[in-house]
């Protein structure tokens, strides 16, 4: 077997953007954005939403104390198990990028600035690209009901809360923008 170093995409030497992070309220678009990102970008890009880690988890973390809870008014609640597994997860995401992957990550900073800082420790040293996907509170509140997914009112009680604090290179607003125009707002962006 060979062993080869890892593929990093740069043209002229210069450094590309590594990781993409968008980050916005349920419902805001992050996820078409995302596979369109996919799409309009030169190389391949490697997705995972905080929905991957969710869904990633076993049954019982969405029942038991320390996990994640999703309240019948949109709330979210995490638990020490839940952050324990994140901090993992993003160790992890961050370890890929470092390997030679690069990566679109689709997160909700529940706790606003102090998510954006965890994110922050664990890609210290590649080069982000950090996105705000704005949408507003009424129009990410009828995708909401539309998706059929989610509980609703999360859209509306993130809508802003995850952007509390948050420093972005970008800002994008998916109210009237369409996912492959935004994509294409980021794409110019990531070097």
């Amino acid at each position: 077997m060979c062993c080869r170093p890892p593929v990093r995409w740069s043209y002229c030497g210069a450094v590309q953007t590594q990781v993409i992070v968008l980050n916005g309220g349920s419902s805001s678009g992050k996820s078409g954005i995302a596979r369109c990102l996919q799409a309009v970008l030169p190389d391949p890009w490697l997705v995972f939403g905080v929905d991957t880690l969710v869904d990633a988890m076993p049954a019982s973390m969405r029942a038991m104390d320390g996990g994640i809870e999703f309240a019948p008014d949109g709330e979210v609640v995490v638990g020490s198990a839940f952050r324990a597994l994140e901090e993992a997860w993003i160790e992890g995401i961050a370890a890929m990028a470092r390997a030679g992957a690069r990566v679109v990550v689709d997160e909700v900073f529940l706790g606003g600035a102090a998510s954006q800082k965890r994110w922050q420790q664990a890609l210290g040293g590649l080069r982000v690209l950090w996105v705000g996907v704005r949408c507003e509170a009424a129009v990410a509140a009828g995708r909401e009901v539309a998706r059929g997914d989610r509980t609703v009112g999360m859209a509306v009680s993130q809508a802003e809360a995850v952007h509390r604090g948050v420093v972005y290179d970008l800002e994008i607003d998916t109210t009237r923008a369409e996912s492959m125009e935004c994509a294409r707002a980021i794409a110019g962006r990531a070097e």
